[in-house]
């Protein structure tokens, strides 16, 4: 297989749900896709799911992102595999169809890790018929594909380690938590899961014991929120309270021989049934369209993940590691700097607005602090610097208010450096939206200091110099006009 860790460009057999949500995730990760599917309707059905994974992205993520991959539509299976690091197959549920594809796979592409997106399908079977089964494994994700960072890695009977080593490395530099379902098994981890709420929720509708509302109430206003932060076995290892899981165990183990549940058998789907579920699901859910309901569920994971990201717990975890990953990604595809230096782009979140729709002023203040601590980063005031002592301080501010900005608009900062000199740095930002319109400018004095003795100092020689150098790049551009501007001066 191939050697490089760097993951450049995907291709995607089928377009669907999954194949849709994959390619979108892709895009994001300033990847590009080769997409196949045969479908007329391909394009129009990527450009929706595409709508929402963009308003979702520029949510979830903050400061610098790599520029969007491109995405081409191939003619074939074996034009859509050229050139590409990983093979994603995402074809409908059924052995022969994928079997074949693996089969035009090979003929074109000799040694690229295949991956599938099968939901319960063994590896092994997948493989069966392969040339070199040693490159195919599973690789399952979860809707929407392009927001939960989970995926199910399934090795099959002849799947290589350095197969699921290498999967494992390329999904994370996709955002993603690659789990390793160690064992073989059908439906493997997390489908087993939902499969046994599922079949016992048919169950209660069957026996109209509850509706289809009143089930999903049961999950998302109860145990479904405790699930999404800390699973099944340390929610219930803090039920057991200081004794523990043991004692959870003793207290509530005899409970499992009660007859509760109908996990070893499920209803006759009936005509009946099939109609009941489907008319009360109907009634629960009219009021929206699919796609708005696409739309909430993405806002609503959108706020799970970024607060489990602020404590980086959880998924949260996975996000926060995504976005610097990302920032960093963002800065190598940079070309060389122009005179002004990008140092932040966003989407004005919903959050960011006032009761008039505009961007609040504080907003525009933390727009500022992250083009600082950009530039900063781009100086080497790294992680590591700050965590050994050394770092700036903003001793002084000056921002200008010129035009207001929306909820929802592209805006960016570009960064002057008008001096640095020992301790000193001067920075002048001026924020941008997307069309090139001037939303507002701001000027920052900062100051070197060494946190451990709490007064200001030199900063080291290398950061002294990337200063330097940045400054030097920047002392041919004129002064701004509001550069050194005081309180209610003439514009």
């Amino acid at each position: 297989m191939k050697s490089t860790n760097d993951l450049q460009r995907v291709a995607v057999i089928g377009g669907g749900v999954i194949g849709g949500g994959w390619v979108a995730r892709c895009l994001l990760n300033g990847i590009t896709v080769n997409l196949y599917d045969p479908d007329p309707n391909a394009a129009r059905k990527i450009d929706a799911i595409m709508v929402n994974a963009r308003m979702a992205f520029a949510k979830l993520v903050d400061g610098l992102v790599p520029p969007e991959g491109k995405l081409r539509f191939a003619d074939s299976i074996a034009s859509a595999v050229d050139g590409a690091d990983l093979i994603i197959e995402a074809v409908p549920e059924r052995l022969d169809i994928k079997q074949s594809v693996y089969h035009d796979i090979e003929a074109a592409a000799a040694d690229t890790l295949i991956a599938s997106s099968t939901s319960g399908i063994l590896p092994s079977d997948l493989q069966a018929h392969m040339a070199q089964p040693d490159r195919l494994l599973v690789a399952h994700p979860f809707n929407p594909v392009y927001l939960l960072p989970l995926v199910e890695l399934v090795g099959g009977a002849k799947t290589s380690q350095s197969a699921i080593d290498k999967a494992s490395q390329m999904f994370r530099q996709l955002g993603m938590h690659p789990l390793h379902v160690r064992t073989e098994i059908p439906a493997f981890i997390a489908d087993r899961f939902l499969e046994a709420v599922w079949r016992e929720a048919l169950w209660l509708v069957n026996d109209g014991v509850a509706t289809t509302a009143e089930i999903d109430d049961a999950i998302r206003y109860g145990f479904g929120l405790r699930w999404a932060q800390m699973g099944l076995f340390e929610t219930y290892r803090v039920a057991g309270g200081e004794a523990g899981m043991a004692h959870f165990i003793a207290q509530f183990g005899p409970c499992l021989q009660w007859p509760w549940t109908k996990l070893t058998d499920v209803p006759d789907l009936t005509d009946e049934l099939v109609n009941r579920i489907a008319d009360q699901s109907d009634a629960q859910s009219a009021a929206y369209s699919i796609r708005q309901l696409e739309q909430i569920r993405d806002d609503n994971l959108v706020a799970i993940l970024r607060q489990l990201e602020q404590r980086n717990w959880g998924a949260g975890q996975t996000v926060r590691s995504w976005q610097e990953q990302l920032n960093a990604s963002a800065i190598r595809s940079m070309p060389d700097p122009t005179p002004l230096i990008r140092s932040y782009e966003t989407t004005v979140p919903q959050d960011w607005v006032d009761y008039n729709g505009h961007m609040t002023e504080h907003r525009y203040l933390e727009c500022f602090s992250h083009a600082t601590d950009e530039i900063m980063r781009q100086a080497g005031v790294d992680d590591a610097y700050i965590a050994a002592g050394g770092s700036f301080f903003t001793v002084e501010t000056h921002i200008c208010h010129i035009d207001e900005v929306m909820a929802g608009a592209p805006i960016y900062v570009d960064t002057q450096i008008l001096s640095v000199a020992g301790k000193k740095m001067r920075l002048f930002h001026r924020l941008y939206d997307k069309s090139g319109t001037l939303l507002a400018t701001g000027e920052h004095m900062l100051l070197h200091v060494d946190m451990t003795q709490r007064r200001a100092s030199q900063p080291t020689a290398l950061v002294a110099a990337k200063l330097a150098k940045m400054a030097a790049g920047h002392a041919t551009l004129a002064m701004p006009d509001a550069a050194g501007r005081a309180v209610g001066m003439t514009r």
